[in-house]
């Protein structure tokens, strides 16, 4: 007997015949204590009948010492020459430990599903979590192979590999999975962890898996990757419309199968926010996908309208200003299908198994902006809680680059129409020039520039021709630019040389700059740093002055020749102050063109200025049919296909008032000599067929000269000019300028001027190198002249 094994025989009277050391070791009783007794003599309590009919089962047994123990007993009978039991030998295992018992029942009640398999992939246990994942029984697992179990998938051949990993190496393993088990509807994510059982020698025997369910944690980084997503993918350009789609690409089909973007009509437009309304609400349709691409299913097309219920949804989204969800069944949801489908009969298959619905309001800054609605065919999962809060995180980001956009283009709007309304629409009939312009603001999300042009009748027949540059863009730029143009028109009327006058305009701007400063509003003025040229043309001399403030030197192509960059000195920009400006004059035939522009016109071409500097003088050398079609033709040689700045582009052709339509008189300083010269004038007027101008020519030529001969300084000279205008002046050396007064009833004089200025359309004094020019300009009879 094995003194090892707890083994006792008993015949078949029921009498102890054997007793092993093991025995004594359980029970405390010796074989003299027990051999030849009845076995019934060591029970502590009566044998159950089924383990008595099985032949095993537990038994309590009374102990030595008197306490009970309590066996897991099994017979084998002994068989004798008839077949018939002779004898029984009776084993006992050891009780099971309480805690090996709760440990078994842990297992199998485990919410987690939970496996044992052998080294070759066997089933040896299962839990009843894994048996209803598996959705197969474990008696129906347990002693089957994996592969045999599952279809050949990549979850399955994922699993297997690591499954053998474990095997091969004895060490655990834990990965991530996200797949659909045999008995769900949808896929899921699970962390799965794989860990080696070893035997008494310590050698891998089997495995133990363990699988958690980790789709809370796995939805809760989507949502938290989508949002992270938005903030690159929502909002990279400041377009409302593009804007609203990008949302739309976030959202399908990680998070909807269809999806849709409605605005109140106030955000496409310029006006202020109004206040919702209590009835229904009228939204615009700017943006919706679907996961069908051929044909989204959606019931209001992009760039319609429709009037949501009160009770619909979307108009609930709006009012409460929260997220509202909706599922199959529910009559809100079965409401919003109905319309649906009344709306858009031809789309109702695509809208079959909507099963959830959110309705989620746009609101920045405190104002509603319109509404995202996500609806779920395809997708198994019903919107809850977690999806409301991401759904409003998410609309919030995105109502803040849907406002963005649309605060820019209410500003570019407006700033637009403000240069607009400060940029000449049309430019005063002259015969100086010719002129064509353009003007491009950008569409960067810079916003529009401060970029203008001007061109100014002067005396004379003159002409000024004015482009700048103000820093910056946007509304402020815009009201600068006006500031500054409104400045050089006012010293134009002056008559300033260009050096000069931008002087004038520099001192200006340093003194704007100045209050600004002391305002201490922490702001510099626009104009600071902003860039002007300026030059005048006279068709008489045919000569060209000009001067330039930080601006680009124009081009010029003489008739018949190639174009060149005027050779002129920059000049600091507006606002340095205490630098000169220098002036530079050349002479042109009649006809050339000058092309004046802002540096937007070649400072956006890949960074090359020296190329597209080329491309300018090699189209304003071509042959053109127009100067409105070179316009055209510069543009489009010299520009790239998105001008990052605003341009601003002037063309003038020159024109010369020749000899016969200028006739000019040395005055001597001799009071006779008017009247000698009012008769020339005469005589020269009706040579040019002006004999109903001759009246007032005469008077206007009279006083002139009169206060020339009386009040200046000689050289005096008389010239008369037939432009679309008559003009008439008077040059002396003189510098002092004559003004107007009131004369008293007993002044003998001091009513010329004011006669003058009755009687001609307009009239001034300009200073020269020599003295001063006083000059008066009376429309042409039939002609449409210079409005004063």
């Amino acid at each position: 007997m094995k003194h090892g094994a707890a083994v006792a025989v008993i015949d078949a009277l029921g009498r102890v015949t054997g007793w092993s050391e093991g025995a004594r070791l359980v029970t405390g009783l010796t074989a003299e204590d027990v051999v030849g007794r009845p076995a019934a003599d060591l029970l502590a309590d009566e044998v159950p009948r089924d383990a008595l009919t099985a032949r095993a089962g537990t038994v309590a047994l009374r102990h030595h010492d008197g306490h009970r123990v309590v066996l897991a007993l099994s017979a084998c009978p002994l068989l004798g020459p008839d077949g018939a039991p002779t004898a029984y030998v009776v084993s006992a295992d050891p009780p099971a430990p309480p805690d090996a018992a709760l440990t078994g029942q842990a297992f199998q009640t485990a919410s987690m599903p939970m496996a044992v398999l052998d080294l070759q992939q066997r089933y040896l246990r299962v839990n009843d979590a894994a048996s209803q994942l598996i959705g197969v029984p474990e008696e129906d697992l347990v002693g089957r192979f994996y592969p045999e179990t599952v279809e050949d998938s990549e979850y399955s051949r994922v699993y297997q590999r690591h499954l053998r990993q474990v095997i091969e190496t004895g060490r655990p393993v834990r990965y991530e999975s996200f797949t659909r088990a045999p008995a769900q509807h949808r896929d899921n994510a699970w962390n799965i962890e794989m860990w080696p059982l070893r035997d008494d020698s310590g050698a891998p025997s089997a495995v133990a898996i363990a699988a958690f369910d980790s789709g809370e944690q796995y939805w809760a980084r989507r949502r938290l990757a989508l949002l992270n997503e938005a903030a690159t993918r929502i909002g990279t350009t400041l377009d409302v419309v593009r804007t609203a789609g990008e949302l739309i690409e976030l959202l399908v089909p990680r998070y909807a199968d269809f999806a849709s973007v409605d605005l109140l009509d106030w955000v496409l437009g310029a006006d202020e926010p109004p206040m919702l309304p209590d009835g229904g609400v009228v939204l615009h349709r700017v943006a919706h996908g679907s996961t069908r691409e051929s044909d989204p299913g959606a019931a209001v097309p992009i760039g319609g309208t429709h009037v949501y219920p009160p009770s619909s949804l979307p108009a609930r989204a709006l009012r409460d200003g929260r997220a509202v969800l909706s599922q199959a069944g529910e009559p809100e949801f079965v409401r919003w299908l109905a319309e649906r489908n009344a709306r858009s009969p031809e789309s109702r298959p695509l809208r079959q198994g909507a099963h959830s619905m959110i309705a989620v309001p746009l609101r920045a800054r405190g104002t509603t902006l319109g509404v995202v609605v996500c609806v779920r065919t395809d997708h198994p999962d019903d919107y809850g809680p977690g999806d409301a809060v991401f759904a409003e995180e998410l609309g919030s980001r995105a109502a803040v680059c849907i406002d963005n956009a649309r605060r820019f283009a209410r500003e570019r709007s407006t700033a637009l129409a403000l240069q607009h309304s400060l940029l000449p629409r049309g430019l005063p009939g002259q015969a100086a020039v010719d002129v064509a312009h353009r003007y491009l603001p950008c569409g960067s999300l810079a916003g529009i520039g401060g970029d203008w042009f001007d061109v100014i009748p002067l005396s004379g027949g003159r002409v000024a021709l004015v482009v700048g540059d103000v820093v910056g863009h946007g509304i402020q730029s815009s009201a600068s630019m006006g500031r500054l143009r409104t400045a050089v028109r006012t010293l134009a009327d002056v008559d300033l040389p260009p050096d000069e006058l931008l002087t004038h305009l520099d001192d200006l701007v340093v003194h704007l700059s100045a209050e600004d400063s002391a305002e201490d509003r922490g702001e510099e003025v626009a104009e600071l740093g902003a860039t002007c040229l300026y030059a005048v043309y006279d068709p008489v001399s045919r000569r060209l002055s000009l001067a330039a403030a930080g601006h680009p030197a124009p081009a010029v192509v003489r008739p018949g020749g190639t174009a060149e960059t005027v050779p002129m000195a920059a000049g600091p920009p507006l606002g340095v102050g205490g630098l000169p400006f220098e002036a530079t004059e050349l002479e042109l035939p009649e006809g050339s063109v000058v092309a004046l522009y802002t540096d937007g016109l070649l400072e956006d071409r890949d960074g090359d200025l020296d190329g597209a500097t080329e491309a300018l003088r090699r189209v304003l050398a071509a042959p053109a049919d127009s100067l409105d079609a070179l316009c055209d033709s510069v543009l489009k040689a010299v520009l790239p296909d998105q001008p990052g700045d605003d341009v601003a582009l002037l063309l003038v052709r020159t024109r010369a008032l020749g000899a016969d339509r200028v006739a000019t008189w040395d005055v001597p300083p001799d009071p006779a000599q008017v009247a000698v010269l009012r008769q020339a004038a005469d005589d020269r007027l009706t040579a040019w067929g002006l004999e109903e101008a001759a009246f007032v020519t005469e008077l206007v030529v009279s006083e002139l000269v009169t206060n020339a001969i009386r009040y200046g300084e000689p050289p005096i000279q008389l010239r008369l000019i037939r432009d679309r205008a008559l003009i008439c002046e008077v040059s002396d050396a003189s510098s002092t300028s004559p003004h107007l007064r009131r004369a008293k009833a007993y002044d003998e004089g001091g009513r010329g001027l004011l006669l003058v200025a009755q009687l001609t359309q307009r009239w001034g004094s300009r200073q020269t190198g020599l003295g001063k020019t006083i000059w008066a300009e009376q429309a042409l009879p039939g002609a449409d002249g210079p409005k004063p």
